[in-house]
């Protein structure tokens, strides 16, 4: 081959990758605002595959019933979370003007004598109370005030996001369809496609993702299901005052890796102040086996799912929630599950 073919077929062979790289990024930057309905749904579609196939088998082998069953599911689980607070805060529309009438002469009261004789923090955390129930209405609203107009602001901004949140949801819910009516397809199109990338690797480093990610979802899903209903019935024994709104708030804190400690600390706060002593260090025990049993089930329900090391995938979802948000703690396990097997297979051939 002579030396002005090889830089004809080079330039050819560049035009053809750089014209290539355009199309993508051209088709990614249309597809924009779909993208995070669609990683959403791509999830959603493995996570829930043997559970469409279960329905499957159960509705005669029908796909079109199984997937309109599915979706039906989908919508309960994005629509009934919802409903639940919003019934919770009509029921209580009442209750809350009560308080917001008697907001303008709360005050703290005095703190419980035993608190003084816990051990190491008691009587620094006693003294501080009083400084604070000494206060009046006035000083305490003062205090108080900064941080309610920032829940205020942050309130409106949200509210004026809740049409995009439900586009998107809706779009989730669209996608995660059609890829239920259509999975083999869009399986063997992933196959192929990964293994025109990386041959016999690359076909593997597809099945991988996919394990990676049905582990995840049943880790975390599983996970908050267990915590929050633990957390529920512990509130509903100790009468905590809109317990449905608290477990809903819990079952979102969980699903985003934080876990119900925000919530269970006010509520053990209010056990205190209001409750026997008893029932109070009785909640406070429960409290504390809510907030870390997902530190023992979810790597138990993560490590069945799929077979990489605990380290590497606990990494993948903490990395990922904080570079991603809550769509990263999928993304994270995948990339760290594809990337750990390559990087095993290179290994094995040095």
């Amino acid at each position: 081959m002579s030396e002005t073919q090889r830089s004809s077929d080079l330039v050819r062979n560049t035009l053809q990758l750089v014209a290539l790289a355009v199309l993508i990024v051209g088709s990614l930057w249309i597809l924009r605002p779909f993208l995070i309905a669609g990683i959403w749904a791509t999830t959603i579609a493995i996570a829930t595959w043997p559970l469409l196939l279960r329905f499957q088998g159960w509705l005669g082998g029908r796909r079109w019933l199984a997937v309109t069953a599915m979706t039906l599911l989908l919508l309960a689980v994005l629509v009934v979370p919802l409903w639940v607070g919003v019934s919770a805060i009509a029921r209580n529309v009442a209750e809350v003007e009560r308080w917001s009438r008697e907001l303008s002469s709360f005050s703290i009261p005095s703190p419980p004598e035993w608190l003084s004789s816990m051990p190491i923090a008691g009587e620094r955390i006693a003294t501080e109370w009083r400084a604070l129930a000494a206060e009046s209405p006035e000083e305490l609203a003062a205090r108080v005030g900064p941080y309610l107009r920032d829940l205020a602001r942050w309130l409106v901004y949200e509210v004026g996001n809740i049409g995009a949140l439900f586009v998107q949801f809706l779009l989730t819910v669209v996608l995660s369809a059609l890829l239920w009516a259509n999975g083999e397809s869009a399986a063997r199109g992933m196959r192929a496609f990964a293994r025109r990338l990386a041959g016999q690797r690359g076909e593997e480093a597809a099945d991988l993702a996919a394990q990676a990610i049905r582990a995840v979802a049943l880790g975390v899903v599983v996970t908050a299901v267990v915590q929050t209903a633990l957390v529920a019935a512990g509130l509903a024994v100790v009468g905590v005052p809109f317990a449905a709104i608290l477990s809903a708030v819990c079952f979102v804190l969980s699903i985003a890796q934080i876990g119900p400690i925000p919530v269970l600390i006010g509520t053990v706060i209010w056990a205190f102040m209001t409750q026997p002593l008893g029932w109070a260090i009785a909640f406070l025990v429960w409290a504390l086996l809510c907030s870390t049993i997902d530190n023992v089930i979810r790597p138990v329900l993560i490590r069945r799912g799929a077979d990489l090391p605990l380290l590497l995938i606990f990494g993948g979802v903490i990395g990922g929630l904080v570079a991603f948000g809550v769509i990263g703690l999928f993304i994270g396990p995948v990339v760290l599950a594809v990337g750990y097997m390559l990087l095993l297979e290179w290994m094995k051939e040095a």
